[in-house]
């Protein structure tokens, strides 16, 4: 079973499959130029002290973003929080 969550709210070492971007204009386009698009794998690496930016692993390299920007993308993850792969 899986789950839809933010990308905000996946937790450390936890990976996940974009499901959707909600940013519009030229967030979004920033956003899916970086690659993150619609069924790209993620896993998030790590997190700053105050939890803000996200560090995340995709397509061999590391990407980080702000916490208002990880809202607007949506991930499948497994039901207990488990890794996908």
């Amino acid at each position: 079973m899986f789950l839809s969550i933010p990308l905000r709210h996946m937790q450390e070492n936890q990976s996940g499959t974009i499901l959707s971007v909600s940013a519009t204009g030229e967030l979004g386009r920033r956003i899916r130029d970086m690659g993150l698009v619609p069924g790209t794998a993620v896993t998030i690496i790590g997190r700053a002290p105050l939890k803000d930016p996200v560090a995340l692993r995709l397509r061999d390299f590391t990407l980080t973003l702000r916490n208002n920007e990880a809202d607007l993308i949506t991930v499948r993850v497994g039901e207990n929080g488990e890794t996908l792969q």
